[in-house]
Order: structure tokens, then sequence, then C-alpha cells
């Protein structure tokens, strides 16, 4: 089979488009001729360059969130058959650690992901455990199922984790991004009044579409004045924060209300800022961090998407696997609005 192979970590052109052996029919896994796969800046770019997990065995194939065909399916599994259209999730709970045995593998101690610590779907094919397999909503392409399952999952975690109310006011950070889009759309769902936050007109624009309330442009526009003249001067209930630049963080944290919450996930942009602990403390305010999606937030998305409450965000390319390089370099270059989106061959 065909595959997007790193040989060594180094900017996009390390991944070269080459032929490796076909996935093994491995007990209680299915192998998925895989259609779609997207390009992720932290799963994929980041594990790419080696400044996420610099200890990877190489040769190594990424692709957290594959969605494709069943081709082949191991002993012991009874839930999927060949031909069934599938998308992948990327998280895989050891089993046997403390918070595994508590009912609770989405806080595992040692949790492992596929396209990082196993390969992924830049393939034309890929073996993954049955139990991290969901069905692709009936109507929705496999780049649209790619996308939604790998981000709003996350979305509804943060939405439990923000024990976001109806009536609340919240701000998105990097709204027209991924995540962001998704977040938005969850908070409407949850009832809440949405301030969007995004870099350029075009992104919140993005946002609005998304359906948000407001959308600033917090490079023309003083974003914490914006958010206090759309909350009569109260600040957010709670910001959703997955960008982690140290020059945002000011205008993040200084948007959030008396007792406000603040929900962080990801840094894309290096993460480490700087905490005004007085203000932290004098406001009651509280900072959630480290969420991780459950098997419920899947199931929540499936439902939501299959209703269709909820829609992929936009994708803005899709190219042939053996443009991968070529994708990198796009969202390095941050050339693109939106997610990009892989085609293996599959079968």
């Amino acid at each position: 089979m065909k595959a997007a192979v790193i040989r060594a970590f180094g900017p996009p052109e390390v991944l070269r488009y080459e032929d490796v052996p076909e996935p093994a029919v491995v007990a209680g896994e299915v192998v998925i001729g895989v259609r779609s796969v997207s390009v992720n800046r932290t799963h994929c770019l980041r594990v790419r360059s080696g400044a996420y997990l610099p200890t990877l065995p190489m040769p190594h194939v990424l692709g957290v969130d594959p969605s494709g065909v069943v081709a082949a399916v191991g002993d012991g599994v009874t839930a999927w058959k060949v031909g069934d259209a599938v998308v992948v999730h990327h998280a895989i709970a050891c089993g046997t650690c403390d918070r595994c045995r508590a009912g609770s593998p989405e806080e595992c101690l040692r949790q492992r992901h596929i396209g990082i610590h196993r390969w992924g779907g830049y393939a034309d094919f890929v073996s993954v455990p049955a139990e991290n397999v969901y069905p692709v909503p009936d109507g929705m392409s496999f780049a649209e199922a790619t996308v939604v399952v790998r981000h709003a999952p996350l979305a509804f975690a943060l939405i439990r984790r923000a024990e976001l109310a109806a009536g609340e006011t919240v701000l998105v950070m990097g709204a027209a991004g991924a995540l962001g889009g998704f977040v938005v759309q969850a908070a409407k769902l949850a009832g809440a009044r949405v301030i969007a936050a995004a870099s350029t007109d075009e992104r919140a624009a993005a946002a609005r579409g998304y359906g948000a309330d407001v959308a600033v442009n917090y490079r023309s526009e003083d974003l914490i004045a914006a958010v206090l003249r759309e909350t009569d001067g109260r600040g957010a209930d709670v910001v959703f924060e997955n960008v982690g630049d140290p020059e945002l963080w000011p205008l993040s944290f200084g948007s959030l209300g008396y007792r406000g919450r603040l929900v962080t996930a990801g840094a894309h942009a290096g993460g480490k800022v700087t905490l005004d602990l007085a203000r932290l403390y004098h406001r009651l305010q509280r900072i959630i961090g480290s969420p991780r999606s459950s098997h419920a937030d899947i199931e929540r998305t499936l439902a939501e998407a299959r209703l269709g409450r909820i829609r992929s965000v936009r994708i803005d390319r899709v190219l042939p696997l053996a443009e991968a390089a070529a994708a990198h370099r796009l969202m390095e270059e941050r050339a693109v609005l939106g997610k990009v989106v892989l085609e293996p061959r599959g079968s």
C-alpha cells in the first residue's frame, strides 16, 4: 500500500509518499480502507517536527482521525463488518491504570493515540482497535466525518467541564479554527450567547457563520472593551481559550467576569503565559485545563450530527495523500482558513 511516511523529524519535506506493508488483521481490531484523514497542528505538524514526542520510533505514519470503509475484521470483533462506513477516534485508554479501573478511561494515565504512538491514517489502510471505531452518520461525507469526530467531541467536553448554563455569555478565542468553530456550535446548543474572537475580518465572518452572536477582530478592535460592551460591563461568564499565545492571553483573561471560568485546551502558540494571580483571587475566577473527550461526548457528537444540529467546520481544501508535504506547508504558513483534508486511495 501507499503511505506518507516520515523517517526523521524535520520540515514538511520529510513526508515521503512510498510503499509500505499493509497492516495485518489483528484480533480485536479492524482494518480500514482510508478515504479521508485531516492535517492537525499539534498531532501532525508538531509530531512531524519532533516538538511533540521526540522519542517517537521511526519510520512513522501520521494521521489521528481517519475515516473510510472497513476492509477486514479481526477475531472477536462483532460490531463491524466489511463494507461499513466508519470514522475513528484517536484516543486509546490503557484499561489498567487507576482512572481506567475507576470507569473514567478518558482520564487514562497512560493514554495513547492512533497516529502518534502507533501508525495512523496517512495511508491506504490502517488497523485500529474496534472500540475506537464509530459509524459515519448518514448523508455525511468521509471528509466531514473526519473533521467532526476529530474536534466536536472535545468541544462538548469543554462545554461540560465549564458547566456552561443557558443564558450565560461566553467568549471563544480562535473561533474560526476547527475546535473553536465547534465550541461556538456547542455553546449555542447549550443556550449561551457567544462572542467569537478571531484575527481577521474573514475569520470573524466565518465564526458568525458557525452561529456566533457577535464576532470581534481582535487585531483591529479592543477585545476586552468589546466584551464589556456586549455584557453590560460584567465580562464573560466563560472564556474558551485554546491558543496559548502570550500576547493574546491577557485579552482572554481580561475578558473574564466575576466568578468566571476560563477553560483551556491546547497551546498552539507556545502555552507559556503570565497569570495575574491577584485578579484570579479577588474575582473568584477559575482556570480549568486538560479536558479530554469521553465516549459520551463522541456519542453526543454523532447524535447531534444526525439531527443536523452541528455541522463540519469549513474544509478549506482536499488534497491527495501524495501531496501531504504540501498540505503541511500550507498549514505552517497559515495559508488556509479551515481544515486541510488528505485523501488516500483506500478501497
